[in-house]
């Protein structure tokens, strides 16, 4: 067994099940300790997909000592443009953290909280009950496994930087960039018809100050954002599990990312979920 140079990142890589074709775990532990220092680590070189899920499960793993218990999913790969240019036809899924949803609304963040840190427009679901895979893609069943919508300004770690953009696997082991967000005040759900409507037909906003990044309606994800949730249950599914009661789905991004500067404040505004606008916002110092 490799020895580690941190204790606590041995302890925990050690509890992570061996796998034939696996990134082994100094590897890991080094890109973990990275992330940690938000440092850009080298890219994985040669990884299949399959060696990138079980990196990034090893990853998981180590970050959630640092960054907090796993609390639910993220999806990316969301918009049908970008998996296109990775030759894909469905989104890819990371791990989010207790301390990826800790900051509230009106929250003052330092910017560099990552190694490429960014801004997207993203929106969460909580799971109010299990047995949300048996509600296949009809919108309404699938609320009825929700409580609450919630407003979400993702704080994402790109990881690679622009000059060395990563390939579909060094995507996944770098759990789909999971780091940070701050959340807004949850929406309760109703398992209506007219709630999934409003869902797809509201418009999402990303600001900075009084100036619009980016603007896209509720079907740029996946058509529907409870197409998100519908997807993730079935890709769960395919490993013999499940979303369970309490765990938070980051659906994907309205908005392509943009960097993380310091002295801005962004806002992202949700037209037509509510009775009025739903907003979240953030300030990087």
């Amino acid at each position: 067994m490799l020895r580690l140079a941190s204790g606590a990142l041995a302890l925990l890589a050690l509890a992570v099940p061996a796998r034939a074709a696996c990134p082994d775990r100094a590897e890991v532990a080094r890109f973990a300790a990275a992330l940690i220092e938000r440092r850009s680590p080298p890219p994985y070189q040669g990884l299949s997909v399959e060696d990138a899920r079980c990196a990034q499960e090893r990853l998981v793993a180590l970050l959630a000592q640092p960054w907090g218990d796993a609390v639910g999913y993220k999806l990316g790969l969301t918009n049908p443009e970008v998996q296109r240019r990775f030759g894909l036809s469905e989104p890819v899924r990371g791990t989010i953290f207790f301390g990826t949803l800790r900051a509230p609304s009106g929250s003052e963040i330092e910017a560099r909280f990552g190694a490429v840190p960014a801004v997207e427009a993203d929106l969460l679901v909580r799971i109010g009950r299990d047995g949300v895979e048996a509600a296949g893609e009809d919108h309404v069943a699938i609320l009825r496994h929700l409580d609450q919508v919630i407003p979400f300004l993702e704080l994402p770690d790109l990881v690679f930087p622009p000059d060395r953009p990563p390939d579909l696997p060094n995507i996944l082991a770098a759990n789909v960039g999971a780091r940070l967000g701050v959340v807004g005040a949850p929406v309760p759900v109703e398992p209506t018809a007219e709630f999934a409507a409003r869902l797809g037909a509201m418009r999402v906003t990303l600001s900075e100050g009084e100036r619009e990044l980016a603007s896209a309606p509720g079907t740029a994800i996946l058509g529907h954002p409870l197409n998100a949730v519908a997807w993730l249950a079935r890709d769960l599914a395919r490993e013999g599990r499940r979303l369970r009661a309490g765990e938070y789905v980051s659906l994907g991004s309205f908005s392509p990312p943009v960097p993380a500067e310091a002295g801005k404040t962004y806002t992202v505004r949700y037209e037509g979920l509510g009775p009025g606008p739903v907003e979240v916002s953030v300030r990087l110092r």
